[in-house]
């Protein structure tokens, strides 16, 4: 393909100006029926999925643009320091085996992982009452810890009947899609104890009560990542490690790369799309917003071949699409919501549970935060508790406001840990149900009917108009390495489609990686 003259990796038919300052997204306002700028690809989201898709785009010698509605980019990955000193991750934070490209990236950048603390007994608080075990399964109630056991055995034996690509293709899909997972815990684990371990789990892997869960959908979800067992273990699990300095370093060294071709405070509102190719628009106004042009007029549209939405189903639905989306592509936007969370993390002058032998680690029947580990930093400099207030508890606290919040967590800390719970140096949490670009996390919900239904337009193209984010992905879908797999395939699909070969024009990859 013949390069077209461009400023920073991107076309602007506009300008003859040179090239646009760092971070400026160019030569926007004016009038927004003329192109902004004009490229080969939109990408549509600068999480994980994002700058995965755009990464690989540039490689292939594709010119993008990337729009990212936030000021920040990582999507529901997000580091922080709170004023204290503490780096926390207010969203996905773990890495286990066989997320290799989450791992590849890790160690391209150079950026350490380190174990998640075990050490130590773990605390279960049933019907009120406090008890310490090993394992993963509390054993207060062996009658119910075995009965626990024997239900993950069975479930993780009938996901592995179910393809995470296309469970739709099962035999019994339809009768598995009617059903919730709610039900078949009620079928299959007869204490409620038990019931309410598994639900325990349900809460911290979904952010979503079984009952709210198409039972297909958990089957699959389960399977892409190895089985529930994977999913809610620590030690060679889904939890395994954690990444030294914050989760969501890979993203910033990704996005680096990137240069001007990334413009962040730029909502996308809407996309015409047709043979000819797409045009986007973003709300990007001009004063106050991250690398905004201070004449600009508020819009920026992009003219493009191609674009590849990489955000969650529910934040898609908020896009006007010109035609409008085939339906089942619009009844998916609108029948999967996001999980209900909020993550708080009570920070301590050191980890004071270890002296006492725990190892931070809480499961609980009921109460505010039904699970709970140690945060800490590596060194233990200081103490770290994080949990989660999810599903109908996260909703119910909705009024109680981050003081009342505050108050019903750490009293649920001081159930499982003692007094010097009760005053953390800091207390931060993340309300991630409240965050307008996300609408809740961990992951989209699919309820009963919803996969058999309108599944097959998860991945599906619709003419120039492609899908990424972790919800479209194979494997460990709902996590940073889903995110990562399916920028790679929407990336490849895009490729496919311009005539390029999925390594590149050349075979190299011409991406800057933001250290040379």
């Amino acid at each position: 393909m013949r390069r077209r003259p461009s400023h920073g990796g991107y076309y602007c038919r506009r300008c003859s100006r040179g090239r646009a300052r760092p971070g400026s997204g160019g030569h926007l306002g004016g009038d927004v029926a003329a192109a902004d700028r004009t490229v080969d690809v939109v990408v549509v989201g600068a999480g994980y999925a994002g700058l995965t898709t755009a990464r690989r785009l540039v490689a292939g010698g594709v010119e993008v643009a990337v729009l990212e509605a936030r000021d920040r980019v990582g999507g529901r990955v997000w580091t922080v320091t709170t004023p204290g000193g503490a780096v926390v991750d207010h969203g996905g934070q773990w890495i286990g085996p066989t997320q290799d490209r989450l791992q590849a990236l890790a160690d391209e950048f150079a950026v350490g992982t380190f174990p998640t603390h075990v050490a130590g007994t773990n605390v279960e608080i049933r019907h009120g009452e406090r008890h310490e075990f090993t394992g993963l399964v509390p054993m207060s109630d062996r009658e119910a810890s075995a009965d626990v056991v024997t239900a993950l055995f069975e479930f993780d034996q009938l996901a592995k009947e179910v393809s995470p690509a296309e469970p739709w293709t099962h035999p019994e899909a339809t009768t598995l899609d009617r059903r919730t997972l709610g039900s078949w815990v009620e079928e299959h684990v007869d204490s409620p104890t038990g019931r309410d371990i598994v639900t325990a789990a349900v809460l911290a892997v979904f952010g979503a009560e079984p009952s709210e869960l198409s039972l297909l959908f958990a089957l699959a979800y389960a399977r892409g990542g190895g089985g529930l067992n994977m999913l809610v273990r620590t030690t060679g699990g889904a939890q395994e490690r954690r990444f030294t300095g914050g989760a969501q370093q890979m993203a910033g060294h990704l996005a680096a790369g990137l240069g001007d071709r990334l413009i962040t405070g730029a909502p996308v509102t809407s996309v015409v799309h047709g043979p000819s190719g797409v045009s986007v628009v973003a709300e990007h106004p001009g004063t106050g917003a991250p690398g905004g042009d201070p004449g600009g007029t508020g819009r920026v549209r992009i003219d493009a071949r191609r674009v590849v939405v990489a955000v969650p189903p529910a934040v898609q639905g908020r896009i006007a699409f010109d035609p409008p989306l085939p339906g089942d592509r619009s009844q998916l936007a609108q029948h999967a919501p996001m999980g209900s969370v909020t993550k708080v993390h009570a920070v301590f002058d050191r980890p004071f549970w270890r002296e006492d032998g725990l190892s931070g680690q809480v499961v609980a029947d009921a109460g505010t935060l039904r699970f709970v580990s140690d945060n800490s930093p590596e060194d233990g400099a200081h103490g770290v508790l994080m949990g989660f207030i999810a599903g109908h508890d996260d909703r119910r606290l909705e009024s109680a406001g981050p003081a009342g919040r505050r108050e019903a967590a750490l009293a649920d800390l001081v159930r499982a840990f003692g007094p010097s719970a009760a005053e953390p140096v800091e207390f931060v949490e993340q309300r991630w149900s409240a965050e307008p670009f996300s609408g809740g996390a961990p992951v989209a919900c699919f309820g009963p009917g919803l996969l058999t239904g309108c599944g097959p337009a998860l991945r599906r193209p619709v003419g120039p108009v492609h899908w990424a984010g972790t919800e479209t992905a194979d494997e460990w879908s709902g996590y940073i390495e889903g995110a990562v797999s399916s920028g790679e395939r929407a990336a490849g699909e895009v490729l496919a489609a311009l005539g390029h070969g999925a390594d590149g024009v050349d075979g190299t990859d011409g991406v800057d990686d933001g250290r040379r």
